[in-house]
Order: structure tokens, then sequence, then C-alpha cells
């Protein structure tokens, strides 16, 4: 693989919980008695290594609730890591200087979930897709007029409808404007958190059709952050499957799609619907992803795995290379 575009170093992702009115005043009584109380913390992503080589689609996949969207997040430069480090093209992006920063914050943008929440929705069209350009200086304003209408063909729109708002747009048109609004300020990279899920799925073949032209026009990088195989194994180079933080596989899709290695990875694509097994009974992988807040020691999957033994309880798993180009995190293969 070339020399990566971004890469991430043990990064790491934890939250504090909010809590209400009465947990405070619990956690006051119990100081006042003497009794420490622990604050919860959420480890939404546990020391995740990743590499992304300029002009790749990296395939995130993972159960709701998983981490993905946090690490596409921290790759975005939306959120900190509160740990590890974040390289863009080679150097820690945390000490850049100020109009290097800026520069690698444009060059990755994200596309968000939901289409009409992720728009502002008092702006007029042409408003959200012109507004960053220009004050990055990206575009001149005797020239933003145009520069926006070619923002808007190249997405799929009409740029005779830049004066509407969006809630006079569909949803499907929604998601254009927004690959509108992240490809004006020209990035190298676009993250993609789950960017067709809220759409049907003649719509969905449609954006990510319009995925795939974009990469080939302009040469772009991607992060697809996505729970459906199908869709990730349309359109990525590589995929990542991530389980509770972690990061427990890592090939070509080629590679995990036939020869997949770690339980979990197996056990999701056993669920995937298949016209030549459609008379196979299909079951869901057993038991309930784990709270966050308490995961469980050693290897995060071992509560649910069919193949656990007592090395998984206490110790977690590094990845290993197990065939060329391709990593798995189980003692299956120690």
């Amino acid at each position: 693989m070339s020399e990566a575009m971004i890469s991430l170093r043990a990064v790491s992702r934890q939250f504090g919980r909010h809590q209400d009115a009465a947990g405070r005043l619990a956690r006051r009584v119990s100081r006042a008695f003497g009794a420490g109380a622990c604050p919860e913390i959420v480890r939404a992503v546990d020391g995740v290594d990743l590499d992304i080589a300029p002009g790749e689609v990296v395939g995130l996949v993972g159960e709701s609730g998983c981490g993905k969207s946090t690490l596409g997040r921290m790759v975005a430069g939306i959120l900190p890591p509160s740990s590890g480090a974040v390289l863009w093209q080679g150097q820690d992006r945390a000490g850049l200087a100020p109009e290097a920063l800026r520069a690698a914050r444009l060059a990755v943008q994200m596309i968000f979930q939901d289409p009409y929440a992720s728009l502002n929705p008092r702006l007029r069209v042409d408003a959200i897709v012109g507004e960053a350009p220009l004050v990055h200086g990206k575009v001149e304003r005797a020239g933003l007029a145009a520069y926006v209408d070619a923002q808007l063909r190249r997405a799929g729109l009409d740029p005779a409808d830049k004066r509407r708002y969006p809630h006079q747009f569909s949803g499907g048109q929604r998601q254009r404007i927004g690959i509108a609004r992240a490809l004006a300020v020209q990035p190298s990279m676009l993250v993609c958190d789950e960017a067709v899920a809220a759409l049907d799925v003649s719509i969905q073949a449609q954006i990510l059709n319009l995925f795939m032209d974009l990469r080939a026009e302009l040469g772009l990088t991607y992060l697809f952050i996505s729970h459906d195989l199908g869709v990730v194994e349309h359109l990525s180079d590589r995929v990542a499957i991530m389980y509770l933080g972690r990061i427990v596989e890592q090939a070509a899709v080629a590679e995990i799609f036939a020869r997949p290695n770690h339980p979990y990875t197996q056990a999701l694509l056993s669920e995937v619907p298949r016209i030549e097994a459609r008379k196979r009974r299909f079951s869901a992988i057993k038991g309930e992803l784990p709270s966050p807040l308490a995961p469980p020691a050693g290897c995060h999957f071992h509560p649910r795995c069919a193949h656990a033994m007592a090395v998984c309880r206490d110790v977690a798993p590094p990845l290993r290379e197990v065939a060329p180009g391709h990593r798995s995190a189980c003692h299956l293969n120690g």
C-alpha cells in the first residue's frame, strides 16, 4: 500500500456520561459519606490503528453502537482523540501549525447520515453550498454564483433550484446538497457516515453511483461507514470490521468476503442475504452488544463467541497478519 493519506495510531475516544439532577445529588451524598463515586466513562473507541491510502475506499463495518461514527468524526477532525494520534500525510494533525491545520481539516469533509438534520433549515441551498468556499478563499465573491452552480451540477442537482430551502427537497436531493457542500471546499477525502442508510433503496443506488463517479472524476479517498455489508462490498477496496470500539479484522474486500477470519466477521457475513442461500435459515449473533460503559475484559467479543477460550477472557488479542494484507485480532490465530 502507498504512503497513507491519513493514519490512526492507538486512537481512543472516551466520553463522560451526562448525569441528571438525581445523579448529581446521589454523587454529592456519596461523597458526603466518604464514598468516592467513580465517574461513568463511555469507551467509544479503544486503541484503533488504521491507515487509508490516497484514492482508496475503506469500508468501516460493525453493529450500531460499536463506535464507527465516533471514529469517523475523529478522522474528519470534528472530534479530537482522547489519546493516540491522527496523522495527516505522516504528520500529527494536533501538532500542525494553524494554517497547515486549517488546510488539513478542509481536506477531509464529512457526509452525514441524516440529510435533513445536517442542513441549516434557515439557509437557501446557494448559501449552504457557497458559504464555506467563500470564507476559506476557494472562490471570489464575483464568481461565487457560477461556482455554486458547478458544485450542484456535479452532485446531480439543477442549479435553478438553488434559491429553495432544504425542506423543499426530497431525501435523496438533500443528501446531494450535503455532497455538494462537502465538495465545495475541494477536499481530498470524504468520510461518509451511513450516507445512504436513511434513503430508499432506489435512491441509495443513485447516491452510491454518484460516489463512484466522483471518485473517478476527482480522485477522492473515502472512509465509508456502514452496517450494510452489501453496500460495503459494492463500493470498497478494503474493509475494517469494528466491534465495541476496536478494529477486529482488516483485509481487501474480496478477501474479507471469501475468507473471513474473525468469529465476529464470520457471524456478520453469515447473516447477509444471498440469492443462492435463499432457503437457508438465518440466525442473529447470540447475545447483545455489551455496554461501552463496562466492556468485557480481554477480547470484547468473547461473551458472544462460540470459540471463546480461557485466554480470551483475560487478554485482548492484537491484530496479527493471517495472510498478506489480512489482519485479524483473534487468539485462534496464535
